[in-house]
């Protein structure tokens, strides 16, 4: 399906949207700037729509059992977008001194083209709204699987708020469509990727000279336990998260740091930790989900073993969960969905090993005594780390915060000079 001013057309429509793109978004770039307050107030009157359930019939034919949107929601309120833009663009519109006889403006890129996410539901309409909110025009290239949420959503978006509807399209576009992808990229001022390393570098074959390429890449999230004595609600916490999330999102934790030395000692928690991973598994929505958990991690263990890897590491299998203890000190995607990786690192060597892995570093959970906070957390963003959590907060959002270290608004926009005299 497409989406094109305001409307859903099906497939066979696309080359007729694409002939005729360019003309469209000239006028629209000719035309009035779009205000921040209209995408606002639209937003905000939608999101409390949803959180109503007026449309919760409509959503269920589009959630995976057992999801729902509650993490998005409270970024769809008025108080939390007018936060973003206030933290993200300063009190005041984000424009640099003005020099004499010359005035400075910040402007849309004009046309951003999102190569937007799958791994988590809402991302794609979540991205095009950071572009609605620095006004620019978005084509929206849905991932595989996104069954119909982000079409819906823009649907509603665009009736809720008819002049939003120029200034949003969506494709539902096989990525092996190269030539209707590259109409796409040249019509773009900006190229907005989501997605692992496969994913920016087809990204950066398809961004011409003329286009700015704006990467929001896989990160990779760990926790680190330097005191889990007494800490029995941090652990039941971390392991609701593991099982929650399922491992899929950049802020998930893949690897459990252990601030000790001792292989007996690691050995020692694991065995004491996937009682809670189980309990938290246990819970999981679904019957398929713990047999899923399972196979994940045999088949990760059975690849191990077979290229020479396994060597030294030990597996504690629960029911619909795993924790493996490995030798080495590497942050390295687990097997995921309730298996999660269990190494010991200690604060001495904590620097070293984690600036092996500089730009991919996003949130650590972190779980220590109250006296050791500050410096712990100090420790880890010097490292490279963007977000320092408790354990139950790894994956939250909160309004305002940066993406990766960055604040997304300002990558959409760009600044004009005009002499005055």
């Amino acid at each position: 399906m497409i989406f094109s001013d305001g409307k859903l057309l099906p497939d066979s429509r696309r080359k007729a949207v694409l002939d005729g793109l360019e003309t469209r978004l000239n006028a629209v770039r000719a035309g009035p700037l779009l205000k921040a307050e209209t995408v606002i107030t639209a937003v905000d009157a939608l999101g409390k729509r949803l959180e109503s359930g007026e449309f919760d019939i409509l959503l269920a034919r589009f959630l995976p059992t057992g999801t729902g949107l509650g993490d998005l929601l409270p970024l769809l309120r008025r108080e939390s977008l007018e936060a973003k833009l206030a933290a993200e663009l300063g009190p005041e519109p984000f424009v640099p001194r003005n020099c004499p006889k010359t005035k400075a403006r910040t402007l849309p890129l004009g046309v951003l083209f999102h190569i937007a996410p799958g791994n988590m539901p809402g991302l794609p309409v979540y991205t095009a709204l950071e572009g609605l909110l620095t006004g620019n025009i978005n084509l929206v290239k849905l991932p595989h699987g996104d069954k119909g949420l982000s079409l819906a959503a823009f649907q509603l978006l665009t009736e809720q708020e008819p002049r939003l509807a120029p200034y949003l399209y969506a494709f539902d576009l096989p990525s092996g469509r190269r030539a209707e992808l590259e109409i796409l990229a040249e019509l773009a001022d900006g190229l907005v990727v989501w997605g692992g390393d496969g994913a920016i570098e087809g990204a950066r074959a398809l961004a011409g000279p003329g286009c700015k390429l704006i990467e929001w890449g896989h990160r990779l999230s760990f926790a680190y336990i330097s005191d889990y004595e007494n800490k029995e609600a941090e652990m039941a916490d971390l392991a609701r998260h593991i099982i929650t999330t399922g491992q899929r999102l950049c802020s998930s934790c893949q690897v459990i740091f252990l601030d000790m030395e001792d292989w007996a000692e690691g050995e020692s928690f694991c065995r004491e930790f996937l009682p809670e991973l189980e309990r938290a598994a246990a819970k999981r929505p679904g019957p398929a989900g713990g047999a899923a958990a399972s196979l994940s991690g045999h088949t990760a263990l059975l690849e191990r073993i077979v290229d020479g890897s396994a060597a030294g590491e030990r597996l504690f299998q629960g029911k619909g969960c795993s924790v493996i203890l490995r030798p080495d000190q590497e942050l390295e995607l687990s097997p995921m969905e309730g298996n999660v990786l269990v190494k010991l690192l200690p604060q001495r060597e904590l620097m070293s090993a984690l600036r092996r892995h500089k730009g991919r570093l996003q949130t650590a959970g972190l779980v220590c005594g109250p006296q050791r906070r500050e410096a712990l957390a100090e420790l880890l963003v010097k490292a490279g780390v963007t977000r320092v959590t408790r354990a139950r907060t790894m994956s939250a959002s909160f309004p305002g915060e940066a993406h990766d270290g960055e604040y997304p608004l300002r990558r959409y926009l760009r600044v004009a000079d005009t002499e005055t005299e």
